[in-house]
């Protein structure tokens, strides 16, 4: 049984994949001084829980907080007796290309996301992730990794907005019944909502316009069903798409061996 684990900045999200489909998933806050013991105290009481007996056998990790991967190692071995796959750290291949910058890292979660949008539904690709900061990654026809856009996440706005202007409350992201707001939490969060969907179709635009043919747009990230309502801004919605991801280069790197 595979665990996949992906480590944003602000939650970590688990999953067993049974070879077919998940069983189960849980999201937890990304803290880095969270042991390896405490890893396995929180996943094993939630199986118990919900009643999931199963042995697992291997670990596969994408993590974009450096400081997490040492305890996450330390909890495959200590716990499920395995030396877990990193992706983006030596001795895990990627079905795809990267072409970038010589020089210039890429986020392991958008490398993720880039293989299994490619699983999915082909090349020619625009995958929009709304995480902690918002991501258009571009995936060529043969699916290599060809760049993209990094924009600042839509709760990332709102804390800095609250922050920056003492007067403006902190309100939750919501899909305003209009766009002229009466009060000030409506303003804010009309500002929000018609801002990133302005932002969502103005880069997605541009970018279709430089690459000069027709792409399709994949959305996944939390808050991606919320500027999905009403408008069509996306050909597909993925909420499990970088788990996928996980899963796809997991059976890439068992098939060469490296596993």
């Amino acid at each position: 049984m595979l665990l996949c684990i992906d480590c944003g900045n602000t939650n970590t999200v688990f999953s067993i994949w049974d070879g077919k489909t998940f069983l189960a998933t849980w999201r937890t806050s990304t803290e880095h001084q969270r042991t390896a013991d405490q890893y396995y105290v929180w996943l094993s009481t939630l199986m118990n829980f919900q009643k999931i007996d199963v042995e697992i056998t291997e670990v596969i990790i994408s993590s974009t907080v450096p400081r997490v991967v040492f305890n996450l190692r330390v909890f495959a071995d200590r716990y499920y007796n395995c030396r877990p796959v990193v992706v983006g750290k030596q001795g895990c291949a990627l079905p795809v290309d990267v072409r970038v910058d010589e020089g210039t890292q890429v986020g392991p979660d958008r490398l993720v996301n880039t293989v299994a949008g490619f699983d999915k539904y082909g090349g020619d690709l625009i995958v929009v992730d709304f995480g902690t900061a918002t991501t258009f990654d571009v995936v060529d026809t043969d699916g290599a990794y060809i760049g993209g856009v990094i924009s600042p996440g839509v709760n990332l706005s709102l804390q800095a907005l609250h922050e920056a202007a003492a007067a403006l409350p902190n309100v939750d992201v919501t899909k305003p019944e209009r766009v002229i707001g009466t009060n000030t939490v409506a303003c804010m969060q009309s500002g929000v909502f018609w801002g990133y969907v302005g932002l969502v179709n103005g880069v997605c635009d541009r970018i279709k316009a430089e690459r000069g043919r027709p792409m399709k747009v994949v959305s996944t990230g939390g808050l991606a069903p919320l500027f999905q309502q009403g408008h069509a801004l996306f050909d597909h919605f993925e909420d499990d798409l970088t788990m996928h991801g996980l899963t796809v280069i997991h059976k890439y790197n068992k098939g060469l061996g490296n596993i």
